[in-house]
């Protein structure tokens, strides 16, 4: 498919009604896949979302030798047992930062990996350093040069490893490294994400022993056999809070179905704060926007705090809100880079180190935009849907690789946006 060549056309100012339903959590998704290279059986994952960086994944465990069957649209079942190779070379580790979940992965089944240094969307350095803590800790010796990362460990030992900043990937790693090893590991200062304690989730429903996944500290006890399991993904949050935003944006009134509302409560709080109507469900929210936008201010966090996934979607609507915002980074050095590009829609924006300063103009007017990343992609969208005129955005592979059917869901909802080649 020649993304560079394709675009997405936005004509602007619709309102957005009607209902949509979300797809399977990328974030987990990612880590759920490697994961499966742990398993002595065959498992079986569904729910999970048809996006570009999942389809990369499942290539990548097919390439090392895995079996993958699709059993329909959203399920597949992985036979791991060919497996015979624990390298992933830079071709197939360059698409997406998630491929360095193959370090834990290729550890806890061969004790010995080799990957090339991550890809993915380009918005800050992206140092592995404390994921090389936690291999190191549980007796790996790690190596690192300008093409690959080789690890390698004669047996792999439980341990006690701090992390000195809350990390999800490096939480992730060691989580899939530990899960076999001799003995108890504890994680400190542990990540909390959904995506976290879905991950700990199915590894626990193929028998592995770990507690305390969604606070501070995991603990896992290694056990030497995972058997089978039939699993299904948690609902994506990040696209959730997308729509939610995109709908505060429009003005308009959407049923957000198949999801888990304790997963959006700051993304909902926020939304709140800007005037925006949010009803709760068991499993679905009701947005609705009727006012003027509110400005208000927002600190990005580790969970359960405000996602850094949601801030440029965040920074678009309050672009257009009554008043002056304050919106500050704490997860990410360069996530701010979008911001040349919401500028051309007319926002007045300045960035002062990692906080944004954003006086809101009364209209965003349509323009061409390149999408910088998958969730500036995702902000770009939003501000094409909300400016009145027309809005092109190039470089959409990188929407693509976290939203599923981004154009049908939007097009239900009365949005006119088509993809063209």
């Amino acid at each position: 498919m020649l993304y560079r060549l394709d675009k997405f056309i936005i004509n602007g100012g619709n309102k957005l009604t009607g209902e949509v339903k979300i797809s399977g959590a990328k974030n987990a998704a990612v880590a759920i896949i490697p994961a499966c290279l742990l398993c002595d059986e065959t498992c079986v994952i569904g729910n999970l979302p048809n996006i570009s960086d999942v389809n990369a994944l499942l290539s990548i465990i097919e390439d090392l030798g895995a079996k993958v069957t699709r059993l329909d649209e959203y399920t597949i079942e992985v036979d791991p047992s060919g497996v015979n190779s624990y390298v992933v070379p830079y071709e197939m580790s360059k698409r997406m930062r998630a491929s360095y979940y193959f370090l834990g992965a290729m550890l806890g089944r061969f004790s010995k990996a080799e990957v090339a240094p991550p890809g993915g969307c380009d918005f800050g350095v992206r140092p592995i350093d404390l994921h090389i803590k936690g291999f190191e800790a549980l007796g790996a010796e790690v190596r690192v040069t300008n093409n690959m990362i080789d690890a390698k460990a004669e047996r792999l030992i439980g341990n006690s490893v701090y992390l000195d900043q809350v990390s999800v990937g490096a939480t992730v790693n060691i989580m899939l490294t530990a899960v076999k090893a001799r003995g108890l590991t504890v994680i400190e200062n542990a990540a909390k994400e959904p995506h976290i304690v879905d991950l700990a989730n199915f590894l626990i429903t193929m028998g592995a022993d770990i507690r305390g996944a969604g606070t501070n500290v995991i603990k896992i006890r290694g056990v030497d056999y995972l058997g089978s399991t039939n699993y299904s993904i948690i609902p994506d949050q990040i696209e959730a809070g997308t729509y939610m935003a995109a709908v505060a944006a429009t003005g308009g009134d959407v049923l957000v179905t198949n999801i888990t509302p304790k997963h959006l409560e700051s993304i909902t709080a926020k939304l709140e704060d800007m005037g925006v109507t949010i009803e709760e469900f068991d499993e679905a929210v009701r947005v609705k926007a009727t006012g003027i936008i509110k400005s208000c201010n927002i600190k990005t966090a580790p969970h359960p705090g405000f996602p850094t996934d949601m801030q440029p979607q965040a920074v678009t609507i309050l672009s257009f809100a009554n008043g002056t915002s304050f919106v500050e980074e704490s997860v990410w050095d360069n996530r701010f880079r979008y911001v040349t590009e919401l500028k051309k829609f007319g926002a007045n924006i300045e960035i002062e180190g990692n906080r944004a300063i954003i006086n809101g103009v009364k209209q965003l007017k349509g323009c061409s935009v390149e999408a910088t990343d998958l969730r500036a992609g995702a902000a770009m969208v939003v501000a094409g849907l909300a400016a009145s005129g027309v809005t092109e955005i190039t470089s959409i592979k990188y929407i693509e690789r976290g939203y599923e059917n981004i154009i049908e869901k939007l097009t239900k909802l009365g949005a006119d946006i088509k993809r063209i080649h």
